[in-house]
């Protein structure tokens, strides 16, 4: 299969990692940050197609003939899905049959046959002994983690000791949203790449060519607050319609309109509750912006507090509609 193109703010990133790949400036191990959604997962697996490649052309780039490409685009998925805790696929263009790339992210635990909620030593123990493993077509290894974020922190002390230890030819690219979340002792080891949010009008021009809108893809943009990766997924489907009605519900909360309790259990009732809390803290985030009275903002900042508490909840085995509640009391 093909990888989708590269956004104009992606290319930028690429660039700059193939400018450095070029002069041989570029590490064992590079901390790829950005936002959520903003591409980072299609710019490290581009960048992994090069580097693998074995019959590269003029210009650097894969040639996409050679049998190192061939077996990059072939991709399956497994056959219990590998999921994010949001319910995305944790490997969105499936597993590569390339023999020296590897995707480390959310796996199923073997034990219960449910997908793990993080990253965990065991896996980080398999991808150091796959980085000690000489390459099988003779080339590049590469090996993606995504998100960076999920791993554990005793699985943090195992990934140290391979950062530690760099070996020529191998690439290990950490993913991450919140990079300031991960160990110091990590980041101080990682060359840093990171992909930025675009200028409005380049993110506008990119919504139209994914085939939305120009109304609906200034209103998706604006509830985004820029970020086109964002305001796409909420574009896309139902998730502008989603957004809409949990801030009408936050705002029914405030005036004492409705009740907590009866708005949790509509928001549970058909498994998206993450969703709208997604959609509760980042109304409370374009809620606070330009305030300059201090109790206000400390309101909203518990209230954006309080709605990725609950987020968080909903991964482990707390009532869903408690920690829903819970989080909508703090609207009202």
């Amino acid at each position: 299969m093909n990888l989708p193109p590269l956004s104009p703010w992606q290319q930028r990133a690429y660039a700059q990692a193939t400018d450095a790949l070029a002069a041989g400036h570029f590490g064992h191990a590079t901390l790829i940050v950005g936002p959520a959604l903003i591409g980072k997962r299609l710019l490290a697996e581009q960048l992994a197609r090069r580097v693998l490649c074995l019959s590269p052309r003029a210009d650097g780039e894969a040639c996409g003939t050679c049998k190192s490409c061939t077996l990059f685009a072939s991709r399956a998925q497994m056959e219990t899905p590998e999921l994010r805790p949001d319910g995305s696929p944790a490997h969105p263009w499936g597993h590569s049959a390339h023999p020296d790339l590897r995707f480390l992210g959310y796996e199923i635990n073997q034990k219960t046959g449910k997908p793990r909620g993080e990253i965990v030593i065991e896996q980080i123990r398999a991808l150091s002994e796959k980085m000690g493993l000489t390459a099988q077509l003779g080339g590049a290894q590469v090996v993606i983690v995504d998100p960076c974020d999920a791993i554990n922190w005793s699985a943090f002390n195992a990934l140290l000791k391979t950062l530690e230890e760099p070996q020529p030819g191998r690439y290990l690219w950490l993913l991450a949203s919140n990079p300031a979340q991960l160990p110091a002792t990590i980041r101080s080891r990682c060359q840093r790449l990171e992909l930025r949010l675009p200028p409005r009008e380049e993110a506008l021009a990119w919504l139209r060519q994914q085939g939305h809108a120009e109304a609906l893809a200034n209103e998706a943009l604006d509830a985004a607050r820029g970020h086109p990766g964002l305001a796409r997924a909420w574009a896309s489907g139902d998730g502008l319609t989603l957004r809409r009605d949990a801030v009408k519900d936050a705002q029914a909360l405030q005036r004492g309109q409705a009740e907590a309790s009866d708005v949790a259990q509509r928001w549970v009732a058909d498994g998206r509750a993450v969703e709208r809390l997604g959609h509760l803290a980042d109304f409370a985030l374009q809620e606070a912006a330009g305030l300059t009275d201090p109790a206000a903002t400390r309101t909203l900042a518990a209230r954006f507090d309080a709605a990725n508490r609950a987020r968080g909840l909903l991964r482990t085995t707390v009532r869903a509609d408690l920690a829903v509640m819970e989080a909508l009391l703090a609207w009202r």
